[in-house]
């Protein structure tokens, strides 16, 4: 029988072609590779001189790059430059380092757009994808120039971990986000939107079977993830501006849908991304998008998208302005 998740994956590869990005291959280190999809001028031999600023865009946890960023690449290409990579552990990304900690997927992405000759870059990182977004920006200042953060933090401490679990109902990060059964999707799906989904099982069962393989591996980035909250810092950032979309009040939070949760106040995601603009500094703008979840760029893709562009707008400006200085 065909799995019809897999059925739209040429569907969109299409689509991405269609924008000028092609997939490539880079070896990081040995037994170490990384999916790229790229500008195709990038592969071009004699390449043309391109000036258009460069913007990396980084999934997170539940699915490949293409399928996170479907809604967001096509919108870009015109005035950027476009690079989407696959994580280790996702799309045709792998291995065979035990090290499963965000700087290591944050050395092995540098190393690719070394190779790739990218130099200077904006970062839009998602979930678990903005947490190795800060680990480039911190370990890579000359590379990183500026991030767009959604639905992360700085790093995952112990404490938030377990407050987040609890307040969902879920035992571990791996339960929520490494699912093995339609019910355990299904609960997935209804803490990361903001309405309610339905779709039938068979696709259910079909997104399982393509979007969560390496499972071990998975869990044990979740694993990696996680530091104590007395080994938490504040890095001296000192990229050109950060910009983080949040949950804003007349959202439905983290909750909707699962009578057993009590929802999280929507003031928290307020205050958490609040926190971040102080322990930054002046550099980073707030950004609320109404009526959305956690996959706010699938949800509300044009809202999302405006919000991108105008940071990336007012980023490209203030380049310029230092250029003149």
């Amino acid at each position: 029988m065909v799995n019809l998740v897999e059925a739209q994956k040429p569907l969109l590869r299409g689509l991405m072609k269609l924008a000028g990005l092609k997939p490539h291959t880079v070896e990081i280190e040995q037994n170490t590779v990384m999916n790229f999809w790229v500008p195709s001028e990038t592969l071009k031999e004699n390449k043309k001189p391109n000036n258009k600023p460069i913007v990396v865009l980084i999934h997170g946890f539940a699915a490949e790059g293409i399928v996170t960023w479907q809604f967001q690449v096509g919108a870009l290409t015109k005035k950027y430059r476009v690079y989407v990579p696959d994580l280790l552990f996702f799309g045709g990304s792998t291995t065979d380092s035990a090290d499963r900690s965000p700087s290591f997927q944050a050395d092995c992405l540098v190393t690719g757009f070394r190779k790739l000759g990218v130099e200077k870059c904006s970062i839009v990182g998602f979930s678990y994808g903005g947490m190795v977004a800060f680990k480039m920006a911190e370990r890579y200042p000359d590379l990183v120039q500026a991030m767009v953060i959604s639905g992360s933090v700085l790093a995952m401490t112990d404490s938030l971990g377990d407050d987040c679990l609890n307040r969902l109902g879920f035992s571990s990060s791996s339960d929520l986000l490494l699912p093995n059964s339609v019910k355990g999707l299904k609960a997935l799906l209804s803490v990361a939107v903001h309405r309610k989904l339905w779709f039938p099982d068979r696709l259910h069962r079909d997104f399982l079977e393509v979007m969560f393989t390496n499972r071990k591996e998975r869990a044990e980035l979740l694993e990696g993830l996680v530091i104590s909250n007395k080994d938490i810092t504040i890095p001296n950032f000192t990229q050109i501006g950060f910009l983080f979309c949040f949950l804003t009040e007349d959202t439905p939070t983290l909750g909707r849908g699962r009578s057993n949760i009590q929802p999280r106040p929507c003031f928290e995601h307020e205050m958490l991304s609040e926190s971040l603009r102080l322990q930054l500094g002046d550099k980073t703008t707030l950004q609320g998008i109404q009526k959305a979840g956690h996959l706010v760029h699938l949800e509300r893709p044009c809202v999302f998208n405006k919000c991108l562009k105008e940071f990336l707008a007012s980023l490209h400006a203030v380049a310029e302005d230092r250029k003149q200085q």
